[in-house]
C-alpha cells in the first residue's frame, strides 16, 4: 500500500498524526522532522533510520519500536513511554525525555549529548558506549542500567538512582552526582576527576582503580566500598563514612582531606605519593 500512500502524502503530515494509532507501521527512513505526534500510538513500529528531529512525540507509545538509527535530535519525548525500545546508534542529542519511560530500552552508541532526562526512568536500560556529555538527569531512575565505557562529562546526575548500575570503564569527569545513589554500583576504572559526590550514597559500590582526584566527596557514604589502588589525590573526603571500606594501595597526598574517623589500619594501607 506504499506505505500507506506515504503515510497519506505525508497526513497533511506535520499536524495530522496527533493521537494516532500507526503500531506496527513500517515507517523506516522516513522524514518526520517536526511532525506533531503527541500521544500517538507507535507500539512496534518501525523507525529504523527515519528523520524525526525536532517531532513532538509528548506522551507518545513507543514501546518495543525499532528506531536503530533514527534521528530523534531536539524532538519533544516527554513522559513518552519507550519500554524495551530498540535506540541502538539513535541520535538524541537536546532531546526533552524528562519523565520518559526507557526502561529495559536499548541504547548502545546512541548520543544524548545535552539531552533532557530528568526524572526519566531507565532501570536496566543499555546504555554502554553512549554519550551522556552535558545531559540532565536529575532524580533519573537508572537502577542497576548497564552504562559501561559511557561519555558522561559534565553530566547532572544530581539526585539519580543508579543503585547497581555497572559503569565500568566510564567517563564521570565534572559528573554532578550529589545526593545520588551508587550503592552496589560497579565503577571499576571509571573516571570520576573533578566530580562532585557530596552526600552521594556509594556504600557497597566496586571504586577499584576508580579516578577521583580533586572529587567532592564530602559527607558520602563509602562504608564496605572497594577503593583499592583508587587516586584519592586531593578529593574531599570531608564527613565521608568509610566503615569497612577497603582503601588497599589507594593513593591520598597532602591535599587529600581524609576524614578523622579513618581507621589506623584504613591509612596504614593508603599509598601517600
Amino acid at each position: 500500500m506504499v506505505r500507506v500512500a506515504h503515510l497519506e502524502r505525508r497526513a497533511a503530515l506535520i499536524g495530522g498524526l496527533e493521537g494516532r494509532d500507526l503500531s506496527g507501521r513500517d515507517l523506516s527512513g522516513m522524514n518526520l522532522s517536526k511532525a506533531n505526534l503527541k500521544g500517538t500510538n507507535l507500539t512496534e513500529a518501525n523507525l529504523k533510520g527515519a528523520i524525526l528531529k525536532g517531532a513532538d512525540l509528548t506522551q507518545a507509545d513507543l514501546p518495543k519500536v525499532n528506531a536503530i538509527g533514527a534521528d530523534l535530535s531536539e524532538a519533544v519525548l516527554e513522559r513518552a513511554n519507550l519500554f524495551r525500545a530498540n535506540l541502538k546508534e539513535v541520535k538524541l542529542e537536546e532531546a526533552d525525555l524528562k519523565g520518559a519511560d526507557l526502561s529495559w530500552a536499548d541504547l548502545k552508541e546512541a548520543n544524548l549529548e545535552w539531552a533532557t532526562l530528568d526524572s526519566a526512568i531507565l532501570d536496566h536500560a543499555f546504555l554502554a558506549f553512549v554519550s551522556l556529555k552535558g545531559a540532565s538527569c536529575t532524580r533519573a531512575n537508572l537502577t542497576e542500567a548497564h552504562i559501561r565505557a559511557a561519555d558522561l562529562r559534565a553530566a547532572d546526575l544530581t539526585g539519580a538512582d543508579l543503585t547497581g548500575a555497572h559503569l565500568e570503564g566510564s567517563t564521570l569527569i565534572g559528573c554532578l552526582l550529589l545526593s545520588s545513589s551508587l550503592e552496589g554500583a560497579n565503577l571499576v576504572g571509571a573516571d570520576l576527576t573533578d566530580a562532585d559526590l557530596t552526600q552521594a550514597n556509594l556504600s557497597k559500590a566496586n571504586l577499584q582503580a576508580a579516578g577521583l582526584e580533586r572529587a567532592n566527596l564530602s559527607g558520602a557514604n563509602l562504608s564496605g566500598a572497594d577503593l583499592a589502588r583508587a587516586d584519592l589525590t586531593q578529593a574531599d573526603l570531608t564527613g565521608a563514612i568509610l566503615t569497612g571500606a577497603v582503601l588497599t594501595d589507594s593513593l591520598y597526598d597532602d591535599s587529600t582531606i581524609l576524614p578523622p574517623s579513618l581507621s589506623p589500619s584504613q591509612l596504614a594501607s593508603m599509598t601517600k605519593v
